[in-house]
């Protein structure tokens, strides 16, 4: 079992739990391949928005800009606001170190760098810090062995004491389950996967300790086009993917507070 970032520890069972639910808003997304080296162009408009019938989103994707394989620009977006984030990487630097930079185009002080070293077997290494001050930095420790992936993220707290998150997951078969250390232990997230055919998938999460105690959510997954998951708060939610045509797809989804009544519905349109 390949090592994979921390935050991805519980993702098996949110692909379930949370991928999918268009529970809000109208959305279009475009993604066009052009023939200059390979760069995408992405497009997202928000329709109907508050002051602006259709505020757009542009992304392009740039995997040897200007001839350069050197690097690659992952992101370069301009939103609705007229706002860029730019997010560039480069795997040549040294074998098995991947370095990325994230920069809004307008603050080096806001300037992100993250270093991911997979240069050991079975682990992954991973450190985060603003360009102008490594010194504020984050970072996590993931390793498989067989069924089991463990880690570890941590912050520049460490260095006075500050105690780390932790995680573990298993993975057999159909089944997956994984656990969460948070808070200084103060917060424990636990989830559950069950593949009960080649169709259907359930699972399942719960929170103990932390603001967000008591917290759960359980759902269901049919051949990945039909999901449906209810909450602790008596909220339950809906979504639906259907393939219109080649590379032409819509998520549809509702969500209804059985308690208070409240609702809303979304859909999003991807052509790609």
């Amino acid at each position: 079992m390949a090592p994979v970032k921390f935050d991805d520890i519980p993702k098996v069972a949110n692909e379930v739990l949370s991928d999918d639910y268009q529970v809000k808003g109208h959305v279009l997304k475009t993604k066009q391949k052009t023939s200059w080296g390979g760069s995408v162009l992405s497009m997202q408009v928000d329709l109907f928005g508050d002051g602006c019938a259709t505020p757009a989103k542009l992304t392009w994707k740039l995997p040897t800009p200007f001839g350069c394989p050197s690097f690659c620009v992952d992101k370069l977006e301009l939103d609705k606001g007229g706002k860029f984030k730019l997010e560039a990487s480069s795997g040549k630097l040294y074998q098995g170190l991947k370095v990325e930079c994230k920069s809004d185009l307008a603050d080096v002080s806001k300037v992100m760098v993250r270093h991911t070293y997979t240069g050991l077997k079975d682990a992954q290494l991973q450190l985060k810090h603003k360009l102008t001050k490594p010194q504020d930095f984050t970072g996590e420790v993931t390793y498989s062995a067989g069924i089991a992936t463990c880690g570890m993220k941590f912050s520049s707290a460490i260095l006075s004491g500050g105690i780390p998150d932790f995680g573990v997951r298993l993975l057999s078969g159909p089944y997956f389950c994984s656990l969460l250390a948070k808070e200084k232990f103060g917060a424990f997230t636990a989830h559950g996967f069950y593949k009960a055919t080649p169709d259907i998938k359930c699972a399942a999460t719960y929170q103990h300790g932390g603001k967000a105690s008591g917290n759960f959510s359980i759902g269901v997954s049919y051949k990945g086009l039909y999901k449906f998951k209810v909450a602790q708060d008596q909220t339950v939610f809906f979504g639906m993917k259907t393939s219109i045509a080649k590379n032409f797809t819509m998520l549809t989804g509702s969500k209804l507070n059985i308690k208070t009544g409240e609702h809303s519905a979304g859909v999003q349109i991807s052509i790609e």
